[in-house]
C-alpha cells in the first residue's frame, strides 16, 4: 500500500492517485514485494532542511529524500520499505525552470524516492546510469517526457 500525505503547512499540489500510480508503478516495474508498503509525504523546504540536516548533515533544502526502512509489520505481513519526503516548494520550482507540469515533477520525485528505498544510488557513475535507465523507463510507462531529468 502506498500512503500519500500532505503537510498542513502545504496546498493539496495533484490528485493523491497520481502519486500513488507513480510510486505502484515503480514497486511493480522493479518487482518489488506485492506487500510493500511505503509513505510519500509532501512537505515544504523547512521540512527538508531539517530532515536533511538531521539525517545527512546537510544544512540546506533538498527536493526529495528517502529514508529505507525494510521492516515487516508482524500483524500483515507486509514489508514497510520506508519513506519518501518531498519538498513542494522545489518540484514547483523545477517544472517552472524544466517548463513542464507540476505533476510530472510530482511523479519523478515519487518515482526517484522509490528507487532509492529500492536499493538504487548515484553516487557512482555506473549506479547513476542504472539509476537514470529505471527511472526514464517508469517515466515513459506513465507517458512522461522527462528523460534524464534529476
Amino acid at each position: 500500500m502506498v500512503n500519500v500525505q500532505v503537510k498542513r503547512s502545504v496546498r493539496q499540489p495533484v490528485d493523491k492517485s497520481v502519486l500513488m500510480r507513480a510510486a505502484l508503478l515503480t514497486l511493480e516495474t522493479e518487482n518489488a514485494s506485492a506487500n510493500a508498503d511505503i509513505s510519500v509525504v509532501i512537505g515544504n523546504d523547512a521540512l527538508l532542511k531539517e530532515l536533511n540536516y538531521k539525517y545527512r548533515k546537510v544544512d540546506s533544502t533538498t527536493d526529495v529524500l528517502s529514508f529505507a526502512a525494510d521492516e515487516t509489520d508482524p500483524d500483515t505481513q507486509s514489508t514497510y520499505l520506508g519513506d519518501v519526503v518531498i519538498s513542494l516548494p522545489r518540484a514547483q520550482e523545477r517544472a517552472s525552470s524544466g517548463g513542464h507540469a507540476l505533476a510530472d515533477e510530482l511523479q519523478l520525485l515519487v518515482i526517484h524516492g522509490v528507487l532509492h528505498l529500492l536499493g538504487y544510488d548515484h553516487v557512482e557513475v555506473a549506479d547513476k546510469e542504472k539509476m537514470q535507465i529505471a527511472q526514464n523507463r517508469i517515466l515513459s510507462l506513465l507517458g512522461i517526457n522527462l528523460l534524464n531529468a534529476l
